[in-house]
């Protein structure tokens, strides 16, 4: 796989346990800074849908 510039959310500068991105070209990258091998990956489309899910409360318990 290609090096892949990993970023964190700003509130997890210093934990060990936080999602982690890197957007190449039309594909999103996603993984857990806990498990840093097991990478999903996104296209935009798909990506824009999780967040607007994630903004709008679906995933809430």
């Amino acid at each position: 796989m290609e090096e892949l510039a990993w970023q964190r959310p700003s509130r997890c500068a210093d934990s060990s346990n936080c999602p982690e991105v890197a957007v190449t070209g039309d594909t999103v990258h996603l993984r857990s800074s806990l498990r840093p091998t097991e990478v999903t990956q996104l296209t935009l489309t798909e990506w824009r849908d999780l967040l607007a899910g994630i903004r709008n409360g679906e995933f809430d318990a």
